[in-house]
């Protein structure tokens, strides 16, 4: 089967792109000794997981449920961080996680006499207080009231030389589409407020948020920040990227069903922000359309600067949800119904975070393959709709 044969919507994943993006992150590991492992929270399209397992070290998951796809289908390192824990779920995080990461000195006291006996490495997540990000206040581990990781003050508080004892290594995630010159900043306070600990650390784990694999990144100062904390701590270095595994290898293919107009066109596609990417609305941002221009760009003429797309449309979903809207595009020429349109880099944060709002049919799961063939991992129905209510 070949794209054009495929229903609307559904998310394609390139094999051939994610393979180029799992060459880049081991050759990382090669050239430093460091691990990196599968942020599952960004990317958990499990039928690729062979291949990223034959690249990457393991998985990282957010809770229970991740934990176990993790272990069922990469089956490699599986750690685990999460804000708290339930205490019905400890006994099974213990057998499927090597590495638990807690977040607070009350759940290292409250867990680790349970991970020493199951002789699992036991992590706490610092907050270096360090915020390098600028626009995405909601994705800022390091803002204040932020509940996510142990500050320099509370853990001086409250962790007692048996806890300090008992941990193996740190955590820090305060990164988000970043590069590496961030990443060094972050370290610098990392070690400023958490160094005289590192020491006595068997590993420290950068997080995730590292966009190693987009053009431009900075990988020469990644590996020197590797090697850095390797060399002055004596420490094993983990990173969790997610979108980096994924990133740019993947489009959402949509229909136009509907255009209408009340100031403006507005086509109405098959597929919805709320339900489909739903980081539209929460980043937010405006996704990238092939064969598709910003109309900011547009000069008073109604030409687009550069390039001839004077046609204007507002992309909308269709769901009640009157801000069900995913960008105004221009185009070189005007919009039809039955027209398809791929939206680009759709396979991060769009599987793991749909929803079937409004009884939304969910976009069917496509591996194109590096031949240019498409298998059809998983289509969804009413049932899924039903099952989840």
């Amino acid at each position: 089967m070949r794209r054009d044969e495929l229903r609307t919507p559904c998310f394609v994943v390139r094999e051939e792109g994610l393979r180029r993006n799992l060459e880049i992150l081991r050759g990382i590991c090669e050239e430093t000794g460091c691990k990196i492992l599968l942020a599952q929270k960004a990317f958990s399209m499990y039928r690729v997981y062979p291949l990223i397992g034959q690249y990457l070290d393991g998985t990282t998951a957010s809770g229970l449920y991740e934990a176990r796809l993790g272990y069922e289908e990469m089956g490699k390192e599986n750690h685990i961080f999460s804000p708290a824990y339930k205490e019905e779920d400890m006994p099974e995080i213990l057998k499927l996680c090597g590495h638990i990461v807690f977040n607070s000195p009350a759940q290292v006291k409250k867990y680790k006499e349970q991970v020493k006996q199951a002789g699992r490495s036991m992590g706490l997540r610092v907050n270096p207080e360090c915020s390098t990000q600028e626009g995405h206040a909601i994705y800022d581990p390091c803002a204040p009231f932020s509940r996510l990781g142990t500050t320099l003050e509370k853990f001086e508080e409250e962790m007692s030389e048996e806890d300090i004892a008992v941990l193996d290594g740190l955590h820090f995630h305060t990164l988000c589409e970043q590069d590496s010159d961030d990443l060094a900043e972050t370290l610098q306070a990392v070690e400023e407020k958490f160094g005289k600990y590192l020491h006595r650390m068997k590993w420290l784990n950068f997080g995730g948020g590292h966009h190693i694999t987009r053009p431009g990144y900075d990988t020469g100062l990644l590996k020197r920040c590797i090697r850095h904390m390797q060399e002055t701590y004596g420490v094993e270095v983990y990173l969790e990227p997610g979108e980096a595994v994924a990133l740019n290898v993947g489009e959402l293919i949509t229909e136009v069903l509907e255009i209408v107009e009340n100031g403006m066109k507005i086509a109405v596609l098959d597929a919805s922000a709320a339900c489909h990417m739903p980081d539209v609305l929460e980043m937010p941002y405006r996704p990238p359309l092939k064969d598709a221009g910003d109309p900011a760009e547009e000069n008073a003429d109604g030409k687009t600067a550069g390039c001839a797309r004077p046609y204007v449309y507002r992309l909308a979903g269709l769901t009640c949800l009157a801000g069900d809207v995913i960008g105004d595009y221009s185009f070189a020429q005007p919009l039809k119904c039955g027209d398809r349109l791929e939206f680009k880099d759709m396979a991060i944060y769009t599987m793991v975070k749909t929803n079937t709002f409004n009884g939304m049919r969910l976009p069917d799961i496509v591996l194109e393959r590096e031949d240019g063939t498409c298998e059809i991992v998983k289509t969804f129905g009413y049932e899924d709709f039903k099952a989840r209510l």
